[in-house]
């Protein structure tokens, strides 16, 4: 779709960011989801209960999404390598600290707030620099970046798995810190955004001022996408988390059961880049509703299946859903906003889908503490994914974006 802003700045020569993005999308996600490998382990050897524990998971995306608006502003205004340096030594740091946690209260502040804190420092900072340096190969390099996060479950949480296996949650914990500090410290190195794309931002193509953070935060089109944003992950995270405990409650092994992760993961890298090469054919908004439809009907299907073949195929419909739609929100927003303000925008973006992510858990938690059920869990994930749907469905057309929300904001 055709945009008022000049983008034959951007020289389609940056993938070495796009390869150091992926990688940090990767770890960082797959350290705070690794949470659902440790959670029976954990609750077995502590005592502390399944909520408390799924607690922690919600603390952290909570913090992630609180930071991740302060990162992307941040990395607007500094450019993204400071701000993924910090995120790599905190992810590390917070960690290691709650591998050492000797309450349930130290292991929620440790791996809750910290590790949250450190997550937000990596989705804003670099989908913006990926977006603002990409024209012709934008959606596929956006596409690519995202794709570190479907791959996490396949390679962190097995990793979790065979750790917690061989040496209990404490020293798997401690491990994943110090390899995350061993693997992503020399990736800060490639993350720069093109200085041809951070001088083109600050203009348009017509000379007309862009839209500020402000007025764009308050246009319809920040408030649409922030919403389908929220209930998107508001209905896939209690799934994605509990899934692992569902299934082994079913008669899995846990090590069979990690594999049902593993193989939304897999799927969830391949839904980015199907999903981002249908959206630049047809257009990202109905790309956008057919996925968040089709996540909505697989979250539900997994109370129909009670053998691993049977979760294997739900988790390949349900992983392909929710991970091909994330990278369309970052297209809409870049389609919507320009490049100069893009990580303030997805900043606040993630800030609202990881709201929606600290839902998932807690509940899924409080509701299998109190029905000994997770039947509720995934039928209040058909509803809201539903939900997510139709607010999509009113995303605004824009083919001038700035003129959009100083209308909307005058």
């Amino acid at each position: 779709m055709p945009t008022r802003f000049d983008t034959s700045f951007a020289p389609d020569r940056n993938w070495a960011l796009v390869a150091a993005g992926a990688l940090m999308t990767c770890v960082a996600i797959g350290v705070v989801f690794s949470l659902a490998v440790f959670l029976n382990p954990m609750g077995a050897d502590t005592g502390w209960s399944r909520a408390g524990i799924s607690a922690a998971m919600t603390i952290a995306f909570l913090s992630m999404g609180i930071a991740g608006f302060g990162w992307g502003a941040l990395s607007d205004r500094h450019g993204p390598r400071r701000v993924v340096l910090a995120g790599v030594v905190l992810l590390g740091l917070a960690t290691v600290l709650a591998s050492r946690a000797s309450s349930l209260l130290a292991f929620q502040l440790c791996f809750g707030v910290l590790t949250g804190v450190a997550a937000g420092a990596f989705f804003a900072p670099v989908i913006a620099a990926t977006a603002a340096s990409f024209d012709k190969h934008r959606g596929l390099a956006v596409a690519l970046v995202s794709a570190g996060m479907g791959v996490a479950p396949m390679t962190i949480a097995p990793l979790a798995g065979w750790l917690v296996t061989l040496h209990g949650w404490r020293h798997a914990q401690l491990l994943i810190g110090l390899g995350a500090w061993l693997v992503l410290l020399p990736a800060v190195w490639f993350v720069r955004s093109s200085p041809r794309a951070a001088a083109g931002a600050a203009r348009s193509v017509d000379g007309e001022p862009r839209p500020s953070a402000w007025q764009a935060l308050r246009s319809r089109a920040f408030i649409v996408l922030g919403a389908a944003f929220f209930a998107c992950c508001a209905a896939h995270s209690g799934p994605i988390f509990h899934t692992v405990s569902y299934a082994i409650g079913c008669g899995l092994p846990t090590v069979s059961a990690v594999t049902i992760y593993s193989m939304e993961g897999a799927a969830g890298l391949g839904g980015r880049l199907l999903f981002g090469i249908a959206a630049d054919r047809l257009g990202a908004k109905r790309v956008l509703v057919a996925g968040l439809l089709i996540q909505a009907f697989a979250a539900a299907s997994y109370l129909l299946v009670r053998q691993l073949e049977g979760f294997y195929a739900v988790a390949f419909v349900f992983g392909a859903a929710y991970g091909g739609v994330m990278p369309l929100y970052a297209a809409l927003a870049r389609e919507a906003f320009g490049a100069r303000i893009l990580g303030t925008v997805l900043g606040a973006a993630s800030m609202l889908s990881s709201l929606g992510m600290a839902l998932g858990p807690l509940l899924g938690g409080w509701l299998y503490d109190r029905y000994g059920s997770y039947a509720w869990l995934y039928l209040g994930s058909l509803v809201v994914g539903l939900a997510a749907a139709g607010i999509a469905m009113t995303f605004p057309r824009t083919n001038s974006a700035a003129a959009r929300v100083a209308g909307a904001t005058a």
